[in-house]
């Protein structure tokens, strides 16, 4: 096989493709088996992601940007509590009647008409099928023996997009639910210190579940360049930075 027919054939099964939209936000192609998934990326810990003409956004944050100039929603996904994730405002912006919006235990009775995922759950969501992971720390801690994510009360989250599974890891650390994955095609990891992953704890949950394409998110200060440098010897993974700060 020729190189030019190899990087034909993984273009067909796996194609992204970086453009800018209105705002300056990046947007991303991916080819699935059901057709194209959109992925646009707001920044920090926030998401959109069109698919089969569904708008499904994840932790819309308004200070971001104006979310009414934005897609309406189809689903909102809430990986947990914090303000940065889960925005009255933000959402109001988004949500319409029909919107379907789903939360983490630590949201319980804080959106009204939304429902609940606990940790292992498993719910279709506007058409996608979506399984709530276990996002919590287990070395950053708030103050002594009090993390800044305690497990049971947030999610990642993993959407099924025809035979592509994303996953969106919310606020967490390497945690052993995230390294048991099996089947991912895409993941958005976080960095953003002290309250996520160190880019070693990144790169050491990347080797065992090894995503075909990962993207460091929700970054803080810290630099997506080391993850690519971590990983630079698995060649089943491929690294994209997008401007996820």
């Amino acid at each position: 096989m020729t190189r030019g027919t190899g990087v034909l054939l993984i273009g067909a099964l796996f194609t992204l493709c970086a453009t800018a939209l209105g705002e300056g936000f990046e947007k991303d192609v991916v080819k699935t088996s059901a057709g194209d998934l959109e992925i646009t990326f707001v920044g920090h810990g926030s998401l959109v992601f069109t698919f089969g003409g569904k708008v499904l956004h994840v932790d819309p944050y308004s200070k971001l940007t104006d979310y009414s100039t934005l897609p309406k929603a189809d689903a909102v996904l809430i990986t947990h509590g914090h303000g940065d994730h889960l925005d009255a405002a933000a959402l109001a912006a988004i949500r319409t009647p029909k919107t379907q919006v789903v939360v983490s235990l630590a949201c319980e009775g804080k959106v009204d008409g939304a429902s609940v995922m606990r940790n292992g759950d498993e719910k279709v969501v506007a058409g996608i099928s979506v399984t709530a992971v276990p996002a919590y720390n287990i070395v950053a801690m708030r103050s002594e023996g009090v993390p800044f994510h305690p497990k049971g009360e947030g999610n990642g989250y993993v959407m099924t997009f025809g035979d592509t599974r994303v996953y969106v890891a919310g606020d967490t650390e390497n945690v052993p639910e995230m390294k048991a994955l099996k089947g991912i095609s895409v993941a958005f990891l976080p960095m953003n210190l002290p309250y996520t992953m160190t880019p070693e704890m990144v790169a050491d949950a990347a080797r065992a579940f090894k995503p075909r394409i990962l993207y460091p998110y929700h970054c803080g200060e810290t630099d997506p360049a080391r993850v690519v440098a971590l990983l630079k010897d698995v060649k089943e993974i491929e690294v994209r930075v997008r401007k996820m700060k």
